[in-house]
C-alpha cells in the first residue's frame, strides 16, 4: 500500500533547535496516547487485538499517518485494523530481499488466513501479533458489514506488485489503482457509515489520484527498483525512451511525459473533490487535508519542471499552514 501523500516528518533544517524536535516528540506521544485510549471504548475481548493494530500503524507512522488526529476517535481503531492488514501484506510484496516465488507464497497464505478469519475462526487472546490483527479485522468487518472483496482486491494488487513492473495504458494503471488504493477509501467510508454510490465513485477518483501522485513522487526510487508506473502509451506519445532514464537528469521528452500524467492526474483530483464537499465533520476535514496535500504535490512537481529526480516533491512543515488555511476556507475557495 502506497502512502497517501503524508506530511513528511523529521529532517529539520540545520540550525533548528532541539526544542522543536522535542515538541514534535511530545506531540507524537500525546497523539498515540489518545489513539490507544480509544481501544478502551471497544469490546474488552478485542482490546489487545486493536492495540496491536495501533502498534503496526505507529511503527510505520512516517510512511502512513493512518491514525490521524483528524479522524473521528470512534473509527480510528477500525481504520487501524484495515491498515495493519494491508501493511503486513505490503511488506510481503515489497520489503526485504525475498524471491518473487516466496513473496507470492506469503501473500497466498495471507489470503488463506483472511478467509479463515472471515469465517469467524479468530483468537483475540493469542500471543501472536498476526492472530490479533485478524481478530481485529474480523471484528471490524462484522461490526460494519464490510465486504471481503475489498480486502481481496488489496491482496490482488500486492500480488501484482510482485509480477508486474510496467503498465501499457492509462486504463491498466487505473485498474491497478482500483485494487491497490480505492478499496481503502471505500472501507473508510463504510466504517464512517457512508455508503452512497456517488461518494464511493468520488472516493475512487481521489484514492487513484493520490496513488498516482505518489508514483510521481517516487518516480526515481521506483525506477531504481525496476518499476515504471508511467503508462507506456503516454511515454511513446512523447518519444520518451526507457534508455534515457539511466541519465542523471530527465530528458525533455520524459518531463513532457510526466507533465501529461500530472495533467491527467489533476483531472482525477477534480473528479474526487466532491467527496470533500459532501462529507462533514472531522472526516470531512481529513479528506480536505488529503485532497489539498495531493494537489500540492502536483504543484511542486510543476514548479520543479516535472523532474522528480532532481527535485522530489514532498510535503513538509512549511506546507501545513497553507493547507490548513485552504481547508478552513474550503467553501469560499470552491
Amino acid at each position: 500500500m502506497r502512502p497517501l501523500v503524508p506530511l513528511e516528518r523529521g529532517g529539520h533544517a540545520e540550525g533548528d533547535s532541539h526544542e522543536k524536535k522535542n515538541d514534535e516528540d511530545r506531540d507524537e506521544i500525546a497523539h498515540w496516547t489518545l489513539c490507544y485510549q480509544t481501544v478502551s471504548t471497544l469490546d474488552p475481548s478485542f482490546s489487545r487485538a486493536y492495540a496491536t493494530c495501533f502498534d503496526v500503524a505507529r511503527r510505520h507512522y512516517e510512511n502512513f499517518p493512518v491514525a490521524s488526529w483528524l479522524l473521528p476517535s470512534e473509527i480510528r481503531p477500525h481504520v487501524a485494523a484495515v491498515y495493519a492488514f494491508a501493511r503486513y501484506a505490503d511488506d510481503f510484496a515489497d520489503e526485504g530481499d525475498r524471491a518473487p516465488s516466496e513473496r507470492l507464497t506469503l501473500l497466498d497464505d495471507w489470503l488463506r488466513r483472511f478467509h479463515v478469519a472471515v469465517n469467524g475462526e479468530v483468537n483475540p487472546d493469542s500471543d501472536q501479533s498476526v492472530d490479533l490483527v485478524f481478530a481485529a479485522v474480523n471484528h471490524t468487518m462484522t461490526r460494519y458489514d464490510l465486504p471481503a472483496s475489498l480486502f481481496e482486491d488489496l491482496i490482488s494488487a500486492f500480488r501484482q506488485d510482485v509480477t508486474v513492473d510496467r503498465y501499457e495504458s492509462w486504463e491498466t494503471l487505473l485498474d491497478y489503482c482500483r485494487r491497490s488504493a480505492n478499496p481503502v477509501g471505500r472501507l473508510v467510508l463504510r466504517i464512517a457509515g457512508r455508503r452512497e454510490e456517488a461518494l464511493e465513485r468520488a472516493s475512487d477518483c481521489l484514492c487513484s489520484a493520490l496513488q498516482i501522485a505518489n508514483f510521481l513522487q517516487d518516480f526515481d526510487c521506483d525506477w531504481q527498483r525496476g518499476r515504471l508506473y508511467i503508462p507506456s502509451e503516454v511515454s511513446r506519445n512523447f518519444s520518451a525512451s526507457e534508455s534515457e532514464l539511466d541519465d542523471d537528469q530527465l530528458s525533455p521528452a520524459w518531463r513532457a511525459t510526466i507533465a501529461d500524467v500530472a495533467r491527467r492526474n489533476r483531472q482525477l483530483f477534480d473528479l474526487g473533490r466532491s467527496i470533500c464537499d459532501e462529507v462533514g465533520g472531522r472526516l470531512g476535514l481529513e479528506l480536505r487535508f488529503t485532497w489539498l496535500g495531493g494537489c500540492r504535490i502536483l504543484d511542486q512537481l510543476k514548479s520543479g519542471d516535472y523532474d522528480p529526480r532532481m527535485r522530489r516533491p514532498k510535503l513538509g512543515a512549511g506546507d501545513f499552514l497553507p493547507i490548513l488555511w485552504k481547508a478552513a476556507n474550503w467553501q469560499r475557495l470552491s
